[in-house]
């Protein structure tokens, strides 16, 4: 499974940024099967869980993302998406997107957003 994350860049707070990440060398009924998640890394700073998406549909947020960040998948793109609105100087980060099939979780390379205030 190879991922390609993109769709970061410098926002000023209160801005919106729409992460994708195509998934290639994957087959469809796998993908649909996997669970997706973000990822983000703050410079020193361990790597921590912002949102995911199960096969079945059911998400879960990191507390300080709630109900400004989606996560989101198109089966037919294979790819997973995460909508970002109201942004803050603290969601600065590397965002890593990652798929957990039944053979391991495959991360993408990350990209970069930042925020600033």
């Amino acid at each position: 499974v190879q991922l390609q994350a993109s769709g970061g860049g410098s926002v000023q707070a209160g801005g919106s940024l729409k992460l994708s990440c195509p998934a290639r060398r994957i087959i469809l009924s796998t993908f649909i099967s996997s669970r997706m998640a973000w990822y983000r890394q703050a410079p020193g700073k361990q790597r921590e869980l912002v949102a995911e998406l199960s096969s079945g549909g059911s998400t879960n947020y990191q507390d300080s993302v709630k109900g400004r960040f989606t996560i989101s998948k198109d089966n037919a793109k294979r790819t997973v998406y995460l909508q970002m609105n109201s942004l803050e100087p603290e969601d600065t980060a590397v965002y890593y997107c990652n798929v957990e099939t039944g053979s391991g979780h495959y991360w993408g390379q990350g990209t970069q957003v930042t925020v600033s205030s």
